[in-house]
């Protein structure tokens, strides 16, 4: 089986990416040469996990790929696109979890530091923790990187603002006074367990809770994706690009 026998995107899922892509085929320059077969060259990294040098030759010279992939991540091009698909009509939960991805040893060393990349250090050894929040349907809508050592609870406020719902669902991290108050401010039901520290308990809904499935079940498509699995970028930019491309084929399926 050859490259272009396992390429991800048809035609109709092409046809819905490529309208929010600056230029086209009689573009000249990087803007608008071959955009379709230089976003499946990302994709083949994305799903392979494999270094730049080893893309294969049918998508054009490796480093030429890797510095246009790195020029959309720095004007934000990637996000457009996966802010473009992320249409989810379903306004009623909102379910917010994190997780840990390791990094591996060759993702350290920019020149800003590892604290400024998303780089941390936990059991697992140098890793980032990505917070994300997911509608009703399972797929992602909003998602932040930081380091593995920081909270939860810090990301989460930003994480939802904007997003309307009339329920959020957490884990018991999340169990914090203030951001219940954030989530009833924006006239939705906190459904968090209480946790033992808690002097006043309230209300927990049991059976809402099993929705919570719904972004466990998200991170494990999204880590099929072996180079969202482990982190090999040493910029968060460019990394939280590598997870923003795999968001947008989640929305595309």
């Amino acid at each position: 089986m050859g490259v272009l026998d396992r390429l991800i995107l048809g035609d109709e899922q092409w046809g819905r990416m490529s309208r929010h892509i600056i230029g086209d085929e009689r573009t000249r320059g990087s803007s608008g040469r071959d955009n379709r077969m230089f976003v499946e060259a990302v994709l083949w990294i994305v799903r392979t996990g494999s270094p730049w040098r080893d893309l294969p030759d049918v998508f054009g010279p490796w480093n030429s790929a890797f510095r246009r992939f790195s020029c959309w991540s720095a004007k934000g091009i990637w996000h457009r696109i996966f802010a473009a698909m992320a249409d989810d009509g379903d306004f009623e939960y909102l379910i917010v979890d994190s997780t840990i991805i390791r990094a591996h040893q060759r993702a350290s060393g920019a020149k800003k530091g590892a604290e400024d990349q998303a780089l941390g250090r936990s059991r697992g050894g140098l890793s980032t923790k990505i917070h994300m929040a997911v509608r009703g349907l399972g797929n992602p809508v909003a998602f932040r990187l930081t380091a593995s050592h920081r909270g939860d609870v810090p990301q989460a406020a930003p994480l939802i603002a904007g997003l309307p719902a009339q329920v959020v669902l957490a884990d018991g991290a999340y169990d914090a006074a203030h951001f219940c108050q954030i989530i009833a401010d924006k006239g939705a039901t906190a459904v968090i367990p209480n946790t033992p520290q808690r002097a006043s308990r309230y209300p927990f809904d049991r059976h809402l809770y099993r929705e919570r499935h719904l972004v466990e079940c998200c991170f494990s498509r999204l880590k099929q994706f072996r180079r969202v699995a482990t982190r090999f970028e040493k910029t968060a930019r460019n990394y939280l690009a590598i997870f923003t491309l795999a968001a947008t084929i989640l929305w595309l399926r």
